[in-house]
């Protein structure tokens, strides 16, 4: 197993999340996220995050992000402050993890895509009784949230402080590979945002795939 980082100070973290999403995303790439339960601890090295940004009358729209058409009672953590989770429930049956980052008021956050169980193998798997492999655990965002056991319940939760502890790599990645977010429709899914950042030729990154277009329905007058 790839070895842990070492703990950084809280406060140096929160000042580093502060920033912009989309520079913060590929910085992240090597850390790793733990989650302290009742269960036991399962910790995750990430290989693969996309950056997301804010409404479509903020100074940086995305039209990808949940927060494209404002604020929601669902998407508020996005909005701040830094440091803490945005989790959501997705096709009736997964929950995906992001790390807020940005100053308060400012929607931006990043998306944990993927990663590599370094601690709590044996829980991960009986979370996720389906993976063929350890590199499936935390293969994709859904079994990464599986795996650290991450629900609605815990967005807006701050991953600073326990039962959660984030510690970035001592060297930062010297090869990141960048380009379109997986599964994102329309304009937010183009090469016009290449803000999905992974480790190259790590196993446990997960495969594109572009978003299914959805045909138009027909009208009759």
């Amino acid at each position: 197993m790839t070895a842990r980082p070492t703990p950084a100070d809280p406060d140096q973290l929160r000042e580093l999340l502060s920033g912009d999403a989309r520079r913060i995303a590929p910085q992240l790439l090597g850390s790793v996220l733990s989650h302290n339960s009742h269960e036991g601890t399962v910790a995750v090295r990430i290989t693969e995050v996309e950056a997301y940004m804010g409404p479509g009358d903020s100074l940086h729209p995305d039209p990808g992000s949940h927060t494209f058409r404002g604020p929601t009672a669902r998407n508020a953590p996005m909005f701040g402050p830094a440091g803490h989770l945005y989790v959501y429930f997705t096709y009736g049956m997964h929950y995906c993890a992001n790390i807020v980052c940005g100053p308060p008021g400012v929607a931006s956050a990043v998306l944990l895509r993927a990663g590599e169980v370094v601690e709590g193998v044996h829980l991960a798997g009986v979370r996720r009784p389906t993976s063929k492999s350890p590199r499936d655990l935390a293969s994709g965002p859904a079994r990464l949230a599986a795996a650290l056991a991450l629900t609605t319940a815990d967005s807006g939760r701050d991953v600073l402080s326990e039962p959660f502890e984030l510690q970035l790599p001592e060297i930062p990645a010297a090869d990141v590979s960048s380009g379109p977010r997986v599964g994102v429709s329309g304009d937010g899914g183009s090469r016009d945002y290449p803000w999905r950042f992974w480790l190259p030729g790590d196993p446990t990154v997960s495969r594109y795939k572009a978003a299914k277009l959805r045909p138009a329905k027909f009208q009759s007058r």
